[in-house]
């Protein structure tokens, strides 16, 4: 039983790898001023990009809690830096979820960590939340920022209630997908954990 409690080393390897989840999709994130169409194509790049060190992660999760907390530091710093709070259960259950499906498979089975990290990607999803649910405001608030009308129209002709299923969806297929990207780049760490 002991040694299934979360220690020090655990919370930092959490801490760290939220960290650099973060500066991934800063860097994307920074991307998206360019064009809205970029906005939308966060749940392909974000999963990708992020499939590296996400899957270094995996390596060193062996107990329950871990991508669970890391979800709750992900939506506690959306919250932060702007994001609001309404994408944040979006967030946390997805976390929730991940971590019990990579659990099942006794955080060693490929397969499971394949689905896992699909459906934790789907937090990146959460940054539409705002744009979906309150979208009026939302878009007003872009307009007081600078945002030109037609950055707004074709942000919500590409974010809006009809397509957040379709994104949904493309997030959790490249979440899956990026699984296998890095895996390739480290597998020599999955070999070491025992991970097949």
């Amino acid at each position: 039983m002991e040694k299934k409690k979360l220690t020090a080393k655990d919370f930092i390897t959490v801490g760290i790898f939220t960290a650099i989840i973060l500066v991934v999709e800063f860097a994307c994130g920074i991307l998206g001023y360019i064009h809205p169409y970029i906005v939308a194509s966060y749940v392909v790049m974000i999963p990708l990009a992020g499939s590296i060190p996400m899957m270094l992660f995996y390596s060193k999760v062996e107990k329950f809690g871990m991508i669970t907390i890391m979800s709750i530091l992900i939506a506690i710093m959306m919250f932060l830096l702007g994001m609001g709070y309404l994408g944040a259960p979006l967030v946390v259950l997805a976390g929730v979820i991940a971590d019990l499906i990579a659990k099942s498979g006794g955080y060693k089975s490929f397969k499971k960590i394949v689905i896992s990290h699909g459906i934790f990607c789907l937090w990146v999803c959460a940054n539409y939340i705002p744009v979906v649910v309150t979208a009026k405001s939302y878009r007003q608030g872009l307009l007081d920022e600078g945002y030109s009308a037609e950055y707004c129209d074709n942000l919500f002709r590409a974010v809006n209630s009809k397509t957040l299923a379709v994104l949904l969806i493309v997030c959790f297929v490249f979440g899956c997908i990026g699984a296998f990207v890095g895996k390739a780049v480290v597998k020599k760490h999955f070999e070491k954990a025992g991970i097949v």
